[in-house]
Parts: structure tokens; sequence; C-alpha cells
């Protein structure tokens, strides 16, 4: 074997993150990204390619300096740098049973200590931010109008990105049970239930989805970008920080300066710890032929956080 060191590192991300551990494609992207970081640092810095370096090449010195290199050219922060440390530990404790001959030089790597960060303030927004957000697409787009089923679907579900991403048709009402699959992180499935209003809207955006698409198949993405494909991370983060801009114009004080995917998810969870839920009212109507159903708005509503989210019909 010329290279063992890249031969297992292959083995690891192709065969043992996906089929032993089952992790998710963005788990193993993670990883991949860090070696390929891995890989820049060691050709700037002791001018060697991939195929030169060997398992003794990395040792705590070589990866304590490939720490700070991320830090100084890639303005990473803290917190990311314990992300790229920790996928190469990961690769080193498989390497532990892989090789038994290599476990004193693994742990070498494994005990590594990660840089203690600060917890940042978990930024949300209110309820009435909220509102203000689902107010600002164009009812009369119907590029838009899409575009506010999204966020609605975000921030009733409090789904992660990826999970927007990647539900499909199939996965609404999954079982006939009035609830939605989400597929999380290391590729784990939860049903999250749903209110008949928040219901009635997903069946009427699939209905004329029907109608409209080329092809139609229920195992099909339940939501394609304008181009027909799947949304990337990038996408969804777009459509979340134009609809964030033009309220934060409308009112600073309830919009942050930097509203992303996650700050949805974060207002849904502090809105169910303060008993404000989220429901649909009739202050804005979006007509998919003839039928029409409104984006959620804020109002007061003293339940559990265990309990379903209400939703007021129309």
């Amino acid at each position: 074997m010329k290279n063992s060191f890249l031969y297992f590192l292959s083995k690891y991300l192709n065969t043992h993150l996906p089929l032993t551990v089952g992790a998710s494609s963005n788990t193993i992207k993670a990883y991949s990204d860090t070696f390929k970081l891995f890989f820049l640092f060691a050709k700037e810095k002791y001018n060697l390619n991939p195929k030169k370096i060997e398992f003794e090449t990395i040792d705590k010195k070589f990866v304590i300096e490939f720490s700070t290199w991320i830090s100084k050219t890639r303005k990473s922060s803290e917190s990311t740098k314990n992300l790229r440390l920790s996928n190469i530990k990961g690769f080193f404790s498989y390497i532990q049973t892989e090789v038994p001959s290599l476990v004193l030089h693994a742990q070498t790597i494994i005990q590594i200590p990660k840089k203690k960060t600060e917890r940042k303030v978990v930024e949300y927004i209110s309820t009435d931010g909220i509102k203000l957000i689902l107010e600002q697409p164009d009812n009369n787009s119907l590029l838009e109008k899409k575009h506010l089923i999204i966020l609605s679907f975000m921030y009733a579900t409090g789904a992660r990105v990826q999970e927007v991403i990647d539900v499909t048709i199939n996965d609404f009402r999954y079982n006939n049970i009035d609830s939605v699959k989400l597929k999380g992180k290391g590729n784990k499935a939860r049903l999250v239930p749903l209110e008949n209003q928040m219901i009635a809207m997903l069946k009427k955006y699939i209905e004329y989805e029907k109608n409209s698409r080329v092809f139609f198949n229920p195992d099909d993405l339940l939501f394609l970008n304008k181009s027909g494909m799947q949304f990337t991370r990038q996408g969804i983060g777009y459509i979340v920080k134009k609809y964030s801009a033009m309220a934060r114009k409308i009112n600073s004080k309830l919009i942050p300066s930097n509203v992303h995917p996650h700050t949805f998810r974060h207002s849904r969870a502090m809105a169910l710890l303060e008993d404000k839920f989220v429901k649909l009212s009739d202050t804005i109507d979006i007509e998919w032929g003839k039928t029409t159903f409104g984006p959620l708005t804020m109002v007061d509503a003293h339940a559990s956080p265990f309990k379903k989210v209400s939703f007021q019909h129309i």
C-alpha cells in the first residue's frame, strides 16, 4: 500500500461514515471540507502534496499548526476551529480500531484540547417581528407566494434549514396523521405535529404544484427553487434575509440586523416558552386558483409547549 493515510481516509469518508455510522451527507461534507483545508495547509506550510502525507507526518505539532493556520488565513472562529479539530480527532479515533499499531500515535492527536469558547446569546425575533416579516412577500407574485409558504413552514415546524430542503411531499401527513416527517442531524427522523390550518395551507400548495410541475411524484421534494431544482442552504438563506431586510426597513427595533434560517427556529422555541403561538389569520390571503389561505401571524395562545401549534381557520 503506497499511502496508508489516503487509503484509510478514503475508507473513512466513503464507507465508515455513511454505512457504519449512518452519518448524513452534511456531516460527511463537513469532514471532507476539513481535510481539504488540511491538504491546503500541508501544501502551503510544508510543500507537501496529499500523496506524500503519512500518519507519521501528522503529529500533535502539525495539527496545532493547522488550527492556528485556519484561524489566521481563513479568519475562522474558535467554534469553527474546534469543529475542524473534532473532525480530525474523529478520524484518528477510527484509526485506532483499524490500525492498532497506531493507537499511541492516534492518542496524541485525540488528546489535543479544544479551545474554550464563549456561549453566544441566542438571537431570536419576537412574535410581532415574525408577523412583520411574513407580511412582506407580494401577493401578486407567484414566486413570493411560494416564499411565504416556505417561511411559514419554517416557523410553524421549527425546522432546520436542511430539513426544509430535504422534506418531501410524502413526508407531509406521514402515515396519514396530522404531522410532517422531518429528517434531522444524523439522518434521525421525527414527526412534527401540524394543526388543521397549516395542513390546509400545504394541501392547497401541493395541489397547485401537482398541476404546475412538468413531472409530479409524491416522493419529490416539497419545495423546489424557481429553476425546478432542489434548494440550497444559500437559497433558503436568501429568502429569509430578503424579507427580513424588508421588514427591518419598516421597523428596525423588531428585526435584528443579521437574520438567518436558524433564527426562525430559535424564534419558534422562544414563542413556545413564552406561551405565544403562531396561528393563521385572514390579514393576508394567498390565492391558488380558487382557494385562499393566509400566512402565519402572531397572537397570544395560552397553551403548553408540548401541545400542537394553534391555528385559526380562515
